[in-house]
């Protein structure tokens, strides 16, 4: 395995680290032990669990201070921030999915559910390095730079609605209509049921949702609803 530059990483973060193997290790996934048991760092979870921790403060302090809205608000806000699908988005944004160390297997797996974890995962134990490496004052700008600065945008286009609320609310302004969804399947046994779920605006079908409970499968309909209408 050719070493990757770790340098290119640094500026690409902003971020000059003390302990370069700090850096390194927020992007070894388990996986890659698996396969390179002699290698000299640890996994990455430890740092996920301490970034996590850490990105739920900072994002918190930021929003109690800047914003006088209710509680319920703030807590929709900060979830839109930190979710899995918005931290894999910081991951490809700070360029760090070349430098994780991955299973040849994870590797080739780069379009699943899976590798969205394995992305935000990396991006909370990167701001767990980050905070060992540089303490409070740099991680704080690293959040803002990279998280805090998507905060209007959710705000201003509602994007921390759940997909089905989204699009009720948009369904309810553009066309004076609740959209209502209908099972179209349902197959495998009781412990495996796959549900095909349909999301319709009065009589027209927008858009159809696959997922392991009813309930899953709406929220993917009304996910690929909102893409249909180009209101995603």
């Amino acid at each position: 395995m050719s070493e990757k530059d770790f340098s290119k990483l640094e500026k690409l973060l902003d971020v000059k680290f003390k302990s370069i193997d700090l850096l390194r290790q927020a992007m070894t996934h388990r996986s890659y032990l698996n396969e390179h048991p002699d290698f000299e760092l640890e996994h990455n979870e430890r740092l996920e669990f301490l970034g996590d921790a850490v990105l739920e403060i900072v994002v918190t302090e930021h929003l109690y201070k800047n914003y006088n809205n209710p509680e319920g608000e703030l807590t929709n806000w900060r979830a839109a921030l930190v979710n899995a699908h918005m931290l894999s988005t910081v991951a490809h944004e700070t360029g760090i999915e070349d430098f994780l160390y991955l299973s040849r297997g994870e590797q080739k797996d780069d379009h699943s559910k899976a590798r969205l974890y394995i992305l935000a995962n990396a991006v909370e134990a990167l701001i767990g390095a980050i905070y060992l490496d540089q303490g409070t004052k740099v991680i704080e700008k690293f959040i803002k730079k990279f998280i805090l600065h998507k905060l209007p945008t959710i705000i201003e286009e509602k994007l921390y609605l759940d997909p089905k609320s989204r699009f009720q609310e948009i369904s309810q302004d553009q066309f004076g209509a609740t959209p209502n969804y209908k099972v179209l399947s349902e197959s495998g046994p009781d412990h495996e049921k796959k549900f095909r779920v349909g999301v319709f605006i009065e009589e027209d079908m927008i858009a159809v949702g696959e997922g392991t409970s009813k309930q899953e499968a709406q929220i993917e309909a009304a996910k690929a609803g909102l893409e249909e209408k180009g209101w995603a």
